[in-house]
């Protein structure tokens, strides 16, 4: 855990913004030291609308098994927007969202 979800628009290199996330959440020091079980993918976008200007963004959705507090969560948040400011792009929405995956059921397998 956690699963990292990268949105972003299509002038945005996936390949860049992907190592970031993963240290972001692995700075939180929330999940495995080793980071092994952070998993983080990326989908870009080639349509979509933001506002009347067009403008690029990145939006992050941080999935993490449910137990843990709001001030763990804002760390987790900040800590992956700390990783995606050091772009350093202009004219970019950044965004976080945490959301808590329900532990009764959520079911993995491994192979």
């Amino acid at each position: 855990m956690p699963h990292c979800v990268i949105e972003h628009s299509k002038n945005l290199d996936s390949e860049l913004i992907l190592p970031l996330v993963y240290s972001g959440a692995l700075n939180s020091n929330l999940f495995d030291p080793s980071g092994s079980d952070i998993k983080v993918r990326a989908i870009t976008y080639d349509s979509y609308l933001t506002g009347k200007n067009k403008s690029d963004f990145i939006h992050v959705t941080l999935k993490i098994l449910s137990g843990r507090n709001n001030e763990k969560k804002q760390m987790l948040s900040r800590s992956v927007l700390e990783q995606l400011e050091k772009i350093g792009l202009e004219k970019c929405s950044i965004t976080i969202e945490v959301v808590d995956i329900d532990r009764d059921s959520y079911a993995k397998m491994v192979t």
